[in-house]
């Protein structure tokens, strides 16, 4: 079992950088695979970053490509993600997952994990 939480929501204009955070508790974070989806009200679950066990994968959306970066660190069990130039179009809920495959999926039926999520809004 692992325990997500994420943190570092909030509001931001456009053109602001923000980092989440996700904190995991548990065993054997560093055996995860980890992502970062997002989600508004009314539509699907979209994948926005995720990172293999190690951290040495990584793949995005094309929507955020060279704008977010994933990055973890297995010693303080934390994935990050650090977002730049933010749009308005970035506004959603946050969520962190783990999948126990330990590298990196689009898909959402494969995180075993999921966090609470946190709001990020971009305003225009």
């Amino acid at each position: 079992q692992v325990q997500l939480v994420e943190s570092g929501g909030g509001l931001v204009q456009a053109g602001a950088s923000l980092r989440l955070s996700c904190a995991a508790s548990g065993r054997a974070f560093s055996v995860y695979g980890m992502a970062w989806f997002r989600q508004n009200p009314g539509r699907e679950r979209e994948f926005v970053a995720g990172c293999s066990r190690s951290g040495a994968s990584t793949s995005y959306a094309d929507s955020v490509k060279g704008r977010f970066t994933i990055s973890r660190d297995n010693a303080k069990n934390t994935v990050y993600l650090q977002m730049n130039s933010l749009k308005s179009e970035d506004t959603a809920v946050y969520f962190c997952a783990a999948n126990g495959f330990g590298f990196t999926m689009a898909a959402a039926n494969r995180y075993t994990f999921w966090g609470q999520g946190t709001q990020v809004t971009v305003s225009s």
